[in-house]
């Protein structure tokens, strides 16, 4: 399980390039014009984790499996979106598919580089999309409220519970406030979920500044980050030019690059962190002689949950899972060593999965 996270934003403000860097293809096609990404553009990528290069060095493994991102470049809205305008059905219809939005915002300024608005300011490209988001699901909780109707009267249960929540949902809406800061119980999750309300998925903003900024940002990320703390949601800095000259690099000179930019890590690393910490997402592994590999699981995840990743079976006749944090694997140089230092664990059926975590499972076929 990795997460599929759709980037969105107004047109020319680095969607495409950020793409196509991310995924080290030139799939969608940047240009310096409103929708010139028709269709969305779908790429993986493997998550960079160097926790797994070591546990595969200690075990010998011939192969190397990490776990995945889906990145989905979706066409550019403009304002009226929620009406049809531009390309704002495809947008609207595509970005409900998605676990998380990757919100684009222009930081930099480039005067050969047209803004749809004729201005830069990120706050207000925010609002822009958010205000189309929020107006299609108004329009969309008053349709789907007339539909309920008579199943209500009919006292279906799960019809009932559907029109709870989209009333519910209706409230904050109509406060002008988006779908994602409403609180929802713990049991109703899931059917708040298959509601796939536009403004109800979570948002990382994603400031795409001037290369020179890209180390510590500038006053236009700063005002992003700002707003992204007031609204509980989280903001990244990237230049996506910085991402786009890396990603045709080979690595060790990707990383004299980084390093004379003032950079630690690449722009991808930083935005599939601030994804994970986005969705409450963590990775354990499995390591072998055949092969290490990692899988990403949510926070949280107890043991038959996490093995039901792997495999269904792995869950239904879940046994035990053999366990050793990452730290403790690392220093005894192996299971073996793990073991003599009193570090290997027996956990059932109650225990909640670490980050980390080096797990092995005995189930029943």
């Amino acid at each position: 399980m990795g997460f599929k996270m759709g980037i969105v934003g107004l047109p020319n403000v680095g969607k495409s390039t950020l793409f196509n860097a991310l995924t080290r293809t030139a799939a969608a096609q940047a240009a310096n014009f409103p929708f010139c990404t028709i269709e969305p553009n779908v790429g993986e990528v493997a998550v960079p984790d160097p926790r797994l290069d070591a546990l595969a060095e200690i075990a010998g493994s011939k192969q190397i499996i990490p776990t995945r991102i889906t990145f989905v470049d979706i066409a550019g809205l403009v304002k009226g979106a929620s009406k049809g305008e531009g390309l704002g059905n495809l947008f609207l219809a595509n970005i409900r598919e998605v676990d998380a939005i990757a919100h684009v915002l222009r930081c930099f300024e480039d005067g050969d580089i047209t803004h749809v608005e004729g201005r830069i300011d990120p706050l207000a490209d925010a609002e822009t999309i958010e205000t189309e988001l929020m107006i299609a699901d108004m329009e969309s909780i008053e349709r789907r409220l007339a539909n309920l109707s008579r199943k209500v009267k009919g006292g279906d249960k799960e019809a009932v519970d559907q029109e709870r929540l989209l009333k519910a949902a209706q409230v904050v809406l109509n406060e002008g406030k988006p779908a994602r800061t409403l609180k929802v119980a713990e049991d109703d999750r899931r059917a708040w979920d298959m509601l796939q309300l536009l403004t109800a998925k979570p948002v990382l903003y994603v400031c795409n500044v001037e290369e020179s900024a890209a180390a510590n940002g500038n006053s236009q990320s700063a005002r992003v980050a700002e707003m992204a703390r007031a609204q509980g949601a989280a903001s990244v800095v990237i230049s996506a030019r910085i991402e786009e000259e890396i990603s045709q690099l080979p690595t060790e000179e990707a990383t004299m690059f980084l390093e004379e930019m003032g950079l630690h890590e690449a722009g991808l690393d930083r935005l599939i962190r601030a994804g994970y910490e986005l969705l409450g997402l963590q990775t354990y592994f499995t390591v072998g002689p055949k092969e290490a590999r990692a899988w990403t699981i949510t926070r949280g995840t107890l043991a038959p949950q996490a093995a039901g990743v792997i495999h269904g079976d792995f869950e239904r006749g879940f046994i035990r899972a053999e366990t050793i944090a990452y730290d403790d694997y690392v220093a005894g140089k192996g299971e073996a060593g793990a073991r003599e230092a009193g570090k290997f664990r027996v956990e059932g059926k109650t225990y909640e999965v670490k980050d980390g975590d080096v797990l092995h499972f005995l189930f029943n076929a």
